[in-house]
């Protein structure tokens, strides 16, 4: 069974894995900086729930087609609970420890995989995401199809993202445009999943506290508070007859 999995050490050679590396150093640095803005005492511990979830679900791999499995990447997810700034850190952190503790993507590879798994899910998920929400009704089932679909999309991004970098790097003979029809096709179908994943997550969110859901305050109606005396109908302005005197 083949599984659809984190870039291995040697599968990309060292130039472009160095490059690929600075832009994730540049990119989670930026990350630091914005999301300082995005999480407070209310809503970071949200954030490492998000890391968690994503980190558990990530071990897990669910068959797509014959002889292939994949699991959840987490991007749209991470970026529409706790923002895209912060759903880069999650993922970041996640990947770091699964190649840290379980040997699951090479440390040779881990700015490959953050860049593809990280800097391209979050900003296309979450972009995408919030397009759709200003189209779409003010609603949870509408952003949760917005979620579902912002998520399906991401991981098809992700794979031609890691097409592209083997283009330029691949150490393998595998011929580009093979690897592209293996990796594009079959991460439709795992973007399928993880979009019914993201899409239950975010419903059951918002269901519960629709305020923690960075991406989907909108949806929050403004709480409106009545202040003053109800308005009193307007008095008659006919004049009574008046009685004749004798």
């Amino acid at each position: 069974m083949v599984m659809i999995v984190h870039v291995p050490d040697g599968f990309i050679d060292a130039p472009v894995s160095v490059a690929a590396g600075a832009v994730a150093v540049a990119g989670v640095a930026v990350s630091l900086r914005g999301a300082r803005r995005e999480l407070d005492d209310r809503t970071a511990p949200l954030a490492g729930l998000t890391a968690a979830f994503v980190f558990a679900a990530q071990m897990l791999n669910f068959p797509v087609a014959s002889g292939t499995s994949g699991h959840l990447l987490g991007g749209a997810l991470a970026a529409i609970l706790v923002g895209p700034y912060a759903g880069v850190l999650c993922v970041s952190v996640v990947l770091l420890l699964q190649s840290l503790l379980f040997a699951d993507g090479g440390l040779t590879a881990l700015g490959v995989n953050i860049t593809v798994m990280g800097l391209v899910t979050v900003p296309v998920g979450y972009g995408l995401f919030r397009l759709l929400l200003r189209v779409l009704p003010k609603t949870r089932p509408a952003a949760s199809g917005a979620a579902f679909a912002a998520a399906a999309v991401s991981v098809p991004a992700s794979a031609l993202a890691f097409t592209l970098l083997y283009a330029i790097g691949g150490t393998t003979d595998v011929p580009v445009g093979t690897v592209a029809a293996a990796m594009v096709g079959v991460h439709v179908l795992i973007g399928i999943g993880e979009g019914l994943i993201t899409g239950f997550a975010v419903s059951s969110v918002l269901a519960v506290r629709p305020d923690l859901a960075y991406g989907a305050r909108d949806l929050i109606k403004p709480v409106t508070l009545r202040t003053g005396a109800p308005a009193r109908e307007p008095a008659s302005t006919s004049a009574e007859p008046a009685e004749g005197r004798s």
